[in-house]
């Protein structure tokens, strides 16, 4: 499949710009919403002040009240701090709540133990190993029952189990209903990371699944039950990777775009700790094949394209890591992304990054720069583009020592600016010339920019590390690599 056959028409183009069209009613802000650094509220006793910190592989849905996000059992521990300071009961799969996807309130525990059954399982592959707390759950509503996915594993291995809990309610209790499908050492693929998603024509349901081991699959789910909709199935493969039993790929996130026809399939590759980063095909149908950047069979054992994020460090911060495992949201035409960030530079503390999403004219998705104020896109006019930009190239970073199990590098994170895609200063200068970072031109037609003739996405938005607002830029580059700017106040 060729990548000229998925450019939507004109009209279809616009109906989409118009979905997502320019207001000014956004609220006024004079500096962050909240901090990077959440090391002072590592104890149980601060939960209501978390917000988006201790968020790890999220997944969100919208009601008539409230964005909810369920996450991993995973929390940031200061070094001499006791974590449960109160001695409260902890449970499993933290819930927020949100009113406006900046500011999140902590709701509680979906669950208040591992299920049995997962334990049991797990135990049995592994010789009692693993299995101490939940991964990557995913929420999925169906009428009026919320169920939520989960996974337990043992790290480093593919015994592992997907299993599903209902509720009437987003915000619990759930009650554990059981396996939905389930690896062994023996298995090919690995049962962790759920995503749903339904065929538009058809009303199949399908999950897509899977982890480093043996790529990604899909897998036909009944939607009456929750259940796979053939005992025993474990689905079919639907993405891989180079080297994929020693590099990784997991995490897929499956959406449908009702203005473009497509589903979009986004993967993480790499280390969850340092160099993850978020990658994107497109399907007619859900179960795939999907498409990269390049028209690839993402099944194929190739590395696919385009990188939508990776490391990076803008002036005036540490920087950021682990930018991956990312949920998908269509907020009624207006679409966010919400993924893991780790702050440099010891990459421990886990802060969940919202940021929104355009499509470029070829119908690819392309992420915001900077994170989610919540301020609203408005018009830009070309005299607001002249001037100092700080332009970060995400490209693949080389990983500089062998991983175990894909993850861990012997002795651990090592912080340098090497490890960073890190920002250049340019100016845009009147006469559509660039001075800097090896660009040459730019040209804006009022809804995007071309730098170099590389379609960028314009946003409007804040600046995290300036505290102020600003014009942001977003495209891919012609070999599959993404290019992020910023205008610099002057």
């Amino acid at each position: 499949m060729r990548i000229s056959a998925f450019i939507p028409m004109p009209e279809l183009l616009a109906s989409v710009l118009l979905l997502v069209g320019c207001t000014t009613d956004s609220p006024t802000l004079t500096e962050n919403p909240y901090k990077d650094d959440y090391s002072a509220l590592t104890p149980v006793s601060n939960k209501s002040k978390w917000g988006a910190a201790n968020v790890h592989d999220p997944s969100v849905i919208k009601t008539d009240s409230f964005y909810y996000v369920y996450s991993t059992d995973a929390y940031y521990i200061r070094n001499g701090i006791e974590f449960n300071d109160t001695g409260e009961k902890i449970g499993n799969i933290p819930i927020r709540r949100s009113a406006d996807l900046v500011r999140w309130e902590f709701v509680g525990w979906a669950l208040d133990s591992i299920p049995p059954e997962a334990v049991r399982h797990v135990h049995e592959q592994t010789g009692n190993r693993g299995a101490d707390n939940i991964w990557a759950p995913y929420i999925y509503r169906h009428g009026d029952i919320y169920r939520l996915y989960y996974c337990v594993s043992s790290f480093g291995a593919n015994t592992s189990y997907i299993g599903m809990a209902e509720s009437a309610s987003p915000e619990g209790p759930f009650t554990d209903k059981g396996m939905v499908v389930s690896t062994t050492t023996g298995s090919e693929m690995n049962a962790i990371d759920p995503s749903l998603v339904k065929d538009q024509v058809t009303g199949r349901l399908w999950m897509h699944y899977g982890s480093y081991f043996g790529g990604l699959y899909a897998l036909e789910i009944d939607e009456n039950t929750g259940f796979a909709l053939h005992p025993g199935d474990q689905g079919h493969l639907v993405a891989t990777r180079e080297d994929r039993g020693t590099r990784i790929i997991e995490a897929p996130e499956i959406i449908y775009n009702p203005e473009l026809k497509q589903y979009f399939l986004f993967v993480s590759y790499e280390p969850l700790f340092s160099f993850y980063n978020i990658r994107v095909g497109h399907s007619v149908n859900p179960d795939g094949p999907f498409y990269d950047w390049f028209g690839h069979d993402m099944a194929d054992s190739t590395n696919n394209f385009p990188i939508l994020t990776h490391s990076y460090m803008f002036e005036n911060h540490p920087g950021w890591s682990g930018n991956g495992h990312c949920a998908i949201l269509n907020d009624g035409g207006r679409y966010f992304v919400l993924h893991q960030g780790r702050l440099a530079p010891n990459n421990n503390m886990m802060l969940m990054h919202v940021r929104e999403i355009k499509w470029l004219s070829s119908g690819w998705p392309v992420f915001s720069p900077e994170r989610y104020a919540g301020l609203n896109q408005r018009a830009v006019k070309k005299k607001e583009l002249y001037g100092t930009w700080e332009i970060i190239h995400l490209r693949d970073i080389p990983e500089p020592s062998p991983l175990w199990q894909g993850q861990v590098s012997p002795g651990g994170w090592t912080y340098s600016k090497e490890a960073f895609n890190v920002s250049r200063r340019v100016e845009f200068l009147r006469n559509g010339s660039i001075d800097g970072a090896g660009l040459n031109t730019w040209v804006y037609n009022g809804e995007y920019v071309e730098l170099d003739g590389n379609e960028c996405a314009v946003f409007t938005g804040w600046d995290w590390e300036n505290e102020c607002e600003t014009i942001l830029l977003s495209g891919i580059l012609k070999d599959g690599t993404s290019i992020w700017a910023k205008k610099i106040a002057e």
